[in-house]
């Protein structure tokens, strides 16, 4: 089953994922203006730049930065793609960009989560290993994120309160 929407009123604890467990992000259409805008101020190179000067280089057109799409994905997978509680906190990782993220590609993200580990030392945490695949419209995967994640394990009650949020009275031994 994929899953998608908003983390607020879905947020997952490591008790909750299990490997297999797949999401799917909402999408968004990256465009020219966008491409040139991101690579002036991060990564001014002719390709990322200039759609005639790109079309002499290995790309063959204007392509956006590597660290565009992967800027992408991390919003796609923090509004709807990862519901994790506490947010997308990293701890290590590896990204490739199989193809190019052109203008007018329409991205999505797909992630399936790979190994769930709690911690031997924390108690209150363990660690997530996910496989993030960023796909165009036509299905081509642009990049690969595999990424080492920190999640929280769910909280314990404590003994004097209920798992509504109430409290509860003191054990009759208690009194």
């Amino acid at each position: 089953m994929v899953e998608s929407g908003k983390y607020a009123s879905n947020a997952l604890f490591l008790e909750d994922l299990r490997v297999g467990k797949r999401f799917s992000s909402a999408s968004h259409t990256i465009d020219e203006v966008q491409i040139k805008a991101f690579a002036a101020q991060f990564d001014p190179q002719p390709f990322h730049l200039d759609g005639a000067a790109a079309k002499t280089t290995l790309f063959g057109g204007l392509a956006a930065s590597g660290w565009h799409t992967a800027a992408i994905t991390m919003k796609l997978l923090v509004e709807s793609g990862l519901p994790l509680s506490g947010g997308i906190i990293g701890s290590g990782g590896e990204v490739s960009w199989p193809k190019p993220t052109r203008p007018d590609d329409t991205l999505t993200v797909v992630s399936e989560i790979e190994e769930v580990t709690p911690s031997r030392s924390r108690p209150d945490r363990g660690m997530i290993r996910v496989r993030s695949e960023t796909r165009n419209q036509y299905g081509e995967i642009v990049q690969i994120l595999i990424a080492k994640l920190v999640v929280p394990r769910r909280p314990a009650l404590g003994p004097d309160v209920s798992p509504t949020g109430g409290v509860t009275l003191p054990r009759a031994a208690e009194r």
